[in-house]
């Protein structure tokens, strides 16, 4: 699959997927906003209806102290024995009882009769209305002075606010307060003041007196009341998440496929050219041994026996750098472990390495600064590791100036020692610094093709010193040459 289509079907999902989510949580914000505004109308309305109802309770009561204070007197002023029913307070016209209007009269005494009843209900509305009047103002102004445990106690509020919420349909825990002027007269004990006026709902108590007495209730399990309702969309909001964590997944490892397939076919090209040379000197090596001249020639022979050699040992070491890094990926059985003096074998490999270095007219020294170098590790394995770090560096030299080469170490808090190889390389880009121990990754030399090699160098170094309980890494600038740093643990006495 070509790189352009992978991008184009990543670039659709991530849009797809990204929309979905904005739908999803687009809708789960409107359904907590409904709900909230739902809730708040309720309380609203249970407020309301809390206040009104005290209200209504308070009326009754003066009007019941009115109604028994008329039945305890008579006519006359004496206590009455009974009291009066409502029917003989306000009593209504029985048939029979009450003047009957006759319409056998003449006309102007109907007339006159009909005005007399007008004036006569007018006069009993007036003096009604009087009463009511004085009724209302009594409340009004008797009403004010009661003190609010006596118009409005803490267990009725309860009752009566618990009530009208369950009436619209709000089963909730609350705890409430009664204040007069924002000072707070009584309150529940869960109650919390400081909460924010977004969390606090608040009704005026008794409207229609000169009290400012304010009923403030909150809800502690608010959200939860609330969430739980859309709760249903939560799931779905997850698995739309967790759908698109697997793309992401999926595409990454689908690039990393597709990286790792041009690695690999890089690695077949440069593998099959590193291959074919030898096999080619060889093959002509021994075609001239055909020759009758050339077998007469003992110099001739003694050149081509040293080509067929010397080609086949270089045949061997591709082959086995590729078989080292199959038998290490999947096991570390075939590692010898021993306890070995790092600064013996360093200085072995570097005194075989110089006449290497020096072929470029170049320098390679030894810096031994380590009081303490043995460590524990598969000494063959160790020495391809430090060999294997010094050809790369060579390899990326410099073709402008002579490459110089210097490997130290160093002691770390007498536990570790570090070995420090440094070059006057190419050195390496910021972004090849994080892929140069990956397999069949080769770092972009430009216009030069005579950096040859599978890849494979560095990701065998580094398998080799994560197995020796290491660590290794590296610092490069474009220009100026690299350093590669390796800890390794001191294996004690």
């Amino acid at each position: 699959m070509k790189k352009s289509i992978i991008w184009l079907l990543t670039v659709v999902m991530g849009i797809t997927f990204c929309a979905l989510l904005y739908f999803q949580i687009t809708y789960l914000e409107n359904m907590v906003k409904m709900r909230e505004s739902q809730f708040s109308e309720g309380v609203m309305r249970s407020l309301y209806g809390t206040a009104g109802l005290l209200e209504r309770r308070e009326t009754m009561h003066f009007l019941e102290q009115d109604i028994k204070m008329l039945n305890s007197y008579d006519d006359e002023g004496n206590e009455s024995a009974e009291y009066l029913t409502s029917e003989e307070l306000f009593p209504i016209p029985q048939p029979g009882k009450n003047p009957v209007i006759s319409f056998r009269h003449p006309t102007d005494k109907i007339e006159k009769r009909y005005q007399q009843l007008q004036e006569a209900i007018w006069e009993q509305y007036v003096y009604q209305r009087g009463l009511l009047n004085e009724v209302i103002l009594s409340i009004l102004y008797d009403g004010a002075r009661r003190p609010v445990l006596e118009r409005a106690d803490a267990d009725t509020i309860r009752k009566v606010l618990t009530v009208e919420l369950a009436n619209n349909g709000l089963e909730v825990p609350f705890s409430f307060a009664v204040t007069d002027n924002n000072t707070i007269i009584y309150s529940t004990p869960d109650y919390d003041p400081d909460k924010s006026e977004k969390q606090i709902y608040t009704a005026r108590l008794f409207p229609n007196s000169n009290t400012r007495y304010e009923l403030k209730v909150e809800f502690p399990t608010k959200a939860n009341y609330i969430y739980s309702s859309v709760r249903f969309v939560i799931p779905t909001l997850a698995l739309t998440i967790l759908l698109l964590a697997i793309f992401i997944f999926t595409m990454i490892l689908a690039f990393r496929q597709k990286k790792i397939g041009e690695m690999k076919t890089d690695f077949i090209n440069n593998m099959t050219h590193e291959l074919k040379t030898p096999i080619s000197t060889i093959s002509l090596a021994a075609q001239m041994l055909n020759d009758d001249s050339v077998r007469k020639s003992p110099e001739t022979l003694h050149h081509i026996s040293e080509v067929i050699n010397t080609e086949s040992r270089r045949l061997r070491f591709q082959v086995e750098k590729v078989l080292q890094m199959s038998v290490f990926e999947n096991s570390n059985s075939a590692l010898n472990f021993t306890r070995v003096d790092a600064n013996r074998i360093i200085a072995s490999v570097v005194s075989t390495f110089k006449l290497k270095v020096e072929r470029f007219g170049g320098s390679l020294s030894f810096i031994n600064d380590a009081d303490e170098a043995m460590v524990y590790v598969d000494e063959m394995q160790f020495t391809n590791v430090i060999f294997n770090l010094l050809d790369n560096a060579v390899k990326y030299r410099n073709e402008d100036v002579d490459p110089e080469l210097t490997v130290s170490t160093t002691d770390v808090d007498d536990k570790r020692l570090r070995i420090r190889i440094r070059d006057n390389g190419i050195g390496m880009k910021k972004e090849d610094l994080k892929k140069i121990f990956e397999k069949f990754y080769r770092v972009h030399t430009g216009n030069r093709h005579d950096v040859k090699g599978f890849g494979l160098g560095l990701a065998y170094v580094h398998r080799m010193v994560t197995l020796f309980n290491g660590t290794i890494s590296v610092e490069s600038e474009l220009g100026k040459g690299s350093e590669f740093t390796i800890e390794l643990p001191l294996a004690g006495d």
